[in-house]
């Protein structure tokens, strides 16, 4: 029986899954954590229910690889290494160097290498999983499934930002967006659940999480989306700010004496979004059990802002079929969906509010609405493992 392992390596996490062919079993999953932080632990869970959980050094991703594949052999998840037919690794950019993911030898490795200033927290630490796993499974074919690739269907309109063209010429710099693996899943089981051919259909892909986008989908391609040159862009998020006036972050810093940009954009970056309106959480789970003022208004400001983006997209692309919620909040928060829903009745939508206060893979709009509205829970690990499928040769 041949296995193929799904890695989301981040810059201090090691997530994966190991599937079985060709009925995509899962046989083991969980997260390497903490990594080069002290405190470190490792966890598999099994599909019987066993779930294993050591506090374990690991002080970088090659460190991680080993655990894992010692793991799959010691609580006989596999017998020998040789049963891994192919490995494919979630990466965070692949610029414009990559339009659909890809098989992974040298020249494409250090390409990713070479990619850090568009995502310098996550390129790097994909790029060495990679290498690990390419050291200790020689031969065994490695696929990169970049974020950014389901989005170079973007056109210039959309990508482009309105600073001098020289920047893009010299710099690529660009929208490029994220969530694109996700968005691709999303996409292609609405289409299934729908009973419509993906090409004939103008989606709206709410993927709200800590991190958080819309995408446009038109014709089965990625039409727009809200995050930028990086994921900072866009939507209130967790920690995230979204979008901001430049001049803004000139005048804060100004204002409070911070003398370096690194450190303004770590404050957008972590320090903001959720977190620095409520001045609670960035969880929306604890907003949601907040009685504060401040609770409420993120939440409304993050539906706020999803809303500006789905309305223009609805206009932009001609109409819309479907909008679709994703991802933590997306497929969890009943408040949330409701709230994104609401303004789209004037377009013909007409919520099941019913079918919204649970969640799960479902149609959360009337059956005679003009605009279908559903959950559907996202399965990025999935859609990797096809992608090593595809560009192996496995099937």
């Amino acid at each position: 029986m041949k296995k193929v392992l799904a890695i989301n390596s981040g810059s201090s996490s090691f997530k994966y899954k190991l599937f079985a062919l060709p009925e995509e079993t899962v046989l083991a999953e969980g997260l390497g954590d903490r990594i080069g932080i002290a405190g470190s632990t490792f966890e598999m869970k099994l599909p019987d229910g066993k779930k294993y959980h050591e506090e374990v050094d690991l002080p970088d991703q090659d460190t991680a690889v080993h655990v894992l594949l010692d793991w799959l052999k010691k609580y006989g998840v596999i017998n020998d290494l040789n049963e891994i037919a192919g490995v494919g690794h979630r990466i965070v950019s692949g610029g414009e160097e990559f339009a659909d993911s890809a098989i992974i030898d040298e020249t494409n490795l250090q390409k990713i290498f070479d990619l850090t200033d568009y995502a310098p927290l996550h390129n790097p630490a994909e790029g060495r999983g990679i290498k690990a796993f390419m050291k200790l499974l020689p031969g065994v074919p490695q696929v990169g499934v970049f974020d950014t690739s389901f989005h170079q269907t973007m056109d210039e309109v959309h990508y482009l930002y309105s600073i001098p063209y020289e920047y893009y010429e010299k710099y690529k710099a660009r929208k490029y967006g994220a969530h694109g693996t996700s968005v691709r899943y999303v996409a292609n089981r609405t289409a299934e659940l729908l009973h419509k051919d993906l090409k004939d259909l103008k989606l709206i892909v709410c993927h709200l999480g800590s991190g958080a986008s819309i995408t446009a989908v038109k014709n089965g391609k990625s039409f727009d989306t809200s995050m930028g040159f990086s994921p900072l862009a866009g939507i209130t998020m967790g920690t995230r700010s979204g979008d901001i006036d430049a001049s803004l972050v000139q005048f804060i810093m100004d204002k409070e004496g911070i003398n370096k940009i690194d450190d303004m954009i770590d404050l957008l970056n972590h320090k903001s979004g959720l977190l620095g309106i409520s001045g609670l959480s960035s969880d929306m789970r604890d907003l949601e059990g907040s009685d504060t003022k401040r609770a409420k208004l993120a939440r409304d400001i993050f539906i706020n802002r999803a809303i500006r983006y789905a309305g223009s997209y609805a206009v932009e692309m001609g109409g819309v079929d479907a909008i679709v919620f994703t991802a933590g909040i997306g497929e969890h928060d009943a408040y949330i969906r409701a709230g994104i829903m609401k303004p789209f009745e004037c377009m013909g939508l007409d919520p099941d509010l019913e079918a919204n206060k649970t969640n799960g893979e479902k149609l959360i709009s009337k059956s005679d609405s003009k605009i279908a509205a559903l959950i559907v829970p996202t399965d990025e690990e999935l859609m990797i493992e096809r992608d090593v499928v595809r560009l192996a040769h496995l099937d």
